[in-house]
């Protein structure tokens, strides 16, 4: 039962960060939308900065495995996962619930290096950027760990173009561009 309202609180917290920011949302609200009470919610997280890193750590793990498993099922050969990465943020930016990278979101509102919670949203982007350095090696391309940079850099680009400008081509741009370079 308390994992429960745990994995609850997280949820609740998950969503309301992605809709309106970290800052603006308050404790208060999370206990609100969640419906439980002050006290649960400091049984079991001792802060509001808690309550954050939990939810940043469900989504590194939901938003990466999902990723990589489209990346898999949109490319036949590892040579065409490495496009497949923008066909895979491509069906992301065409989600209903699409707000934009929460991991950026985060190490902008948290933007001490040393803030526990840019720290972890920093240790996303260097898991996604070793899955980009696995995808490059597996293709057998020349230069690998600068086209996974290079894929990097395009990729976060295109994030932020297709929230930020709400840039529905963002992602065949950047394909088109990574094509280029592969």
């Amino acid at each position: 039962m308390a994992s429960g309202k745990r994995d609850h609180l997280i949820d609740t917290a998950l969503e309301l960060f992605c809709q309106d920011g970290f800052h603006a949302t308050g404790v208060d609200k999370i206990i609100e939308t969640a419906g439980v009470a002050r006290m649960t919610m400091y049984n079991h997280f001792k802060s509001k900065d808690e309550l954050i890193l939990a939810p940043l750590r469900r989504r590194d793990e939901k938003f990466r495995n999902g990723f990589m498993r489209a990346v898999e099922r949109l490319g036949r050969t590892p040579k065409d996962r490495l496009l497949a990465i923008f066909d895979a943020l491509e069906e992301w930016f065409r989600e209903d619930n699409f707000s934009g990278c929460m991991f950026i979101n985060a190490s902008a509102e948290f933007s001490g290096t040393d803030d526990p919670i840019h720290m972890a949203s920093a240790e996303h982007k260097i898991l996604m950027r070793q899955y980009f350095k696995k995808l490059t090696t597996e293709a057998n391309t020349d230069a690998p760990d600068e086209l996974a940079d290079e894929l990097m850099l395009l990729a976060e680009g295109a994030i932020v173009m297709a929230y930020v400008a709400g840039d529905a081509n963002a992602a065949a741009r950047a394909k088109a561009t990574a094509g280029k370079l592969i």
